[in-house]
């Protein structure tokens, strides 16, 4: 999964567009801002729609679950012991 920050510095819906990422980056319209996570920042003007995102919080008696999801699909998953 790749993040992506809009132009002004706003959060934008990550992507798991791979091939779509890498023509951005070779065509010089967007820059890589962070490794780890893998993150992008656009260099052009793009809209800010974004998707609700719901957190889901696990509290169980040895672990904690958290997960990101949207209508379609899970962004983030963890567990914690």
């Amino acid at each position: 999964m790749v993040y992506v920050i809009s132009r002004e510095g706003q959060p934008l819906m990550p992507t798991t567009r791979h091939g779509k990422v890498k023509h951005l980056l070779r065509e010089g319209k967007a820059k890589v801002v962070k490794r780890c996570p893998f993150t992008i920042q656009l260099m052009y003007e793009s809209t800010t729609h974004a998707q609700p995102i719901a957190l889901g919080v696990d509290a169980g008696s040895k672990t904690v679950g958290l997960s990101a999801t949207t209508e379609t699909e899970e962004l983030y998953a963890s567990e914690t012991e």
